[in-house]
């Protein structure tokens, strides 16, 4: 009887972590038919979502900012530089490559900060940092070769899509200083504040439509991705291992491939699904490498 009650109990943290990787899942199709350039589409995934953060952001002990000082301003402002790039690449990405694809390189990060921590620590890989990175390599061979073969701009969109992931794993980076002292939502107010307009310049920069005609996508993408996807899984983070949440970032890709087919006629072959399941796998393991003993973290 006793253990019924938390079984109970961790079924609402799980429904969150599994909801909101879903929900950020959805991101590439909304980029794809929102009324805009693919750049645009990111600044109003925050301009819309800003006021809400910004509520939440308040509610939070603001005492943090009078510890981080001016450097971790600084740093603050590097991540929504950074934050902006990526959401720039991975929105390029998207719209010249295969949605599964960009998932999977979008999600990159987790294998680039690993592999940062290594070149930090000047040391040797674990068994588990050494597989997520064969695999990591492996698999992305695999799935750029089979893009290159459909066209070169789906090659194209898998590289904006791993660029996507280096700047994302330079927005941790940025923040791996101020982040104890600072509530999610105020990281993520920061971040928007400051991306916000980059993303904008770069959008009229290369042209794009910046004003829609329809909102309903762009509304849907800063509900999804920004507070539903980042409002759950920052909420479902504290109470699961590094391996359970790698494993749930196999979802994104997951649903992202399955919406590609049944909209866009995005079809995988067998060596497809054979790179994605090694990048996918490359993923967890570099999440299980965080509880590797000596790991060090970034």
């Amino acid at each position: 009887m006793s253990g019924t009650p938390r079984r109970r109990f961790a079924i609402g943290p799980m429904a969150m972590l599994i909801a909101g990787n879903a929900a950020l899942a959805l991101g590439p199709w909304l980029v794809r038919i929102a009324d805009t350039g693919p750049v645009a589409a990111g600044f109003w995934r925050l301009a819309l979502a800003f006021p809400v953060i910004l509520v939440l952001a308040l509610r939070e002990e603001r005492a943090g900012f009078a510890h981080i000082g001016r450097a971790g301003i600084a740093l603050m402002v590097l991540a929504g530089l950074f934050f902006a790039a990526d959401l720039a690449s991975w929105h390029i990405g998207i719209e010249r490559t295969r949605m599964g694809n960009a998932a999977l390189f979008g999600n990159s990060g987790s294998v680039i900060l690993m592999v940062w921590g290594l070149f930090v620590a000047w040391r040797r890989p674990h068994h588990f940092e050494l597989l997520a990175i064969t695999a990591a390599i492996g698999g992305a061979l695999i799935l750029l070769d089979g893009s290159l073969a459909i066209s070169r701009q789906n090659l194209i969109g898998d590289l904006f899509s791993l660029a996507a992931g280096i700047f994302y794993a330079g927005y941790l980076l940025a923040l791996r200083s101020v982040r104890p002292h600072l509530g999610p939502w105020q990281l993520l107010a920061v971040t928007g504040i400051t991306g916000a307009p980059v993303l904008l310049v770069i959008a009229l920069m290369l042209g794009e439509r910046i004003l829609p005609h329809e909102w309903s996508a762009l509304f849907l993408l800063a509900l999804s991705s920004q507070m539903v996807g980042q409002g759950l899984l920052i909420r479902a983070l504290g109470w699961f291992s590094p391996l359970v949440i790698g494993v749930s970032l196999l979802t994104e890709p997951a649903v992202a491939a399955l919406i590609g087919h049944v909209f866009f006629d995005e079809v995988l072959s067998a060596m497809d699904m054979l790179g994605m399941a090694m990048v996918a796998s490359a993923l967890v393991l570099a999440r299980l490498s965080e509880t590797a003993p000596g790991r060090k973290r970034i």
